[in-house]
């Protein structure tokens, strides 16, 4: 019961889908729930692929595409998507850890931010809206948890940034055991593709081996500039590893 309440409390905390009333909340759970990051992307893979498959089936693929992933930006609240404009702006406008972490935490968006979400969103949907229907419901199905895994792994190795700041609950350093519970959750939606053949096996294993290398490049990008993570670096690399696992995927399948 307690863990299935510490999944209720990510759930909540990373969406804006509705929680049991049961559930209740206390502070402390928050700090245990960072290992069931990747099971809330197992449940925004599964409403976004199913939103992509019966928009499909009705529409063709690039407006199935955008309404899929315009249902993703509003079950999350677009919680990562900021994430990865606010570190667009930091890092690309600030020259000091003190200036970088100052503009990442204001509320407004900037040039750099507004230039890289919308690369990032026209690439995505560019990626999504190419690949075949089966490829793309079985890479969204992956991406979503494995990308979310990623980002966990920051709170995994490295040291939190800001004295306090949206993902501080978040922040304390898991454990091996919460980090093989997370990936756990992200194997799973892994294997029913492949399984299924959504999704060769060599697609999956390029995607992930991007993710991983786009996720050590950007964590060591965040600890040379602000000596950590944030909450921001967590919905940038999310971000930016999705889209690397689309890209894959895409590259792949063609010729």
């Amino acid at each position: 019961m307690h863990q299935l309440r510490l999944f209720f409390t990510a759930l909540q905390f990373f969406t804006r889908l509705p929680i049991p009333g049961w559930v209740g909340f206390d502070p402390a759970w928050l700090n245990q729930a960072s290992r069931y990051f990747p099971l809330v992307g197992v449940v925004v893979a599964l409403i976004t692929a199913a939103t992509y498959a019966l928009a499909a089936w009705l529409l063709p693929a690039p407006v199935a595409a955008i309404i899929s992933t315009a249902i993703g930006i509003y079950a999350t609240g677009a919680f990562h998507e900021d994430g990865f404009a606010d570190m667009c702006d930091g890092f690309g406008g600030g020259m000091t850890p003190e200036r970088v972490l100052e503009i990442m935490k204001d509320s407004r968006i900037g040039a750099y931010g507004a230039i890289g979400i919308i690369c990032m969103l026209g690439l995505k949907l560019t990626t999504l809206a190419i690949l075949p229907p089966p490829a793309a419901i079985g890479a969204l199905l992956v991406a979503h948890p494995v990308s979310r895994l990623m980002a966990t792994s920051l709170i995994w190795r490295l040291d939190y940034a800001r004295a306090e700041g949206k993902a501080k609950p978040l922040a304390q350093k898991m454990s091996g055991a919460e980090f093989l519970i997370a990936t756990a959750s992200a194997a799973i939606p892994a294997v029913a593709v492949v399984s299924l053949r959504w999704l060769p096996l060599a697609a999956l294993l390029a995607g992930v081996l991007a993710a991983a290398v786009a996720t050590v490049w950007l964590g060591r990008k965040c600890v040379r500039r602000i000596g950590g993570y944030t909450g921001d670096c967590l919905g940038a690399v999310q971000q930016v590893t999705e889209v690397a696992f689309y890209l894959c995927a895409l590259a792949s399948l063609r010729p």
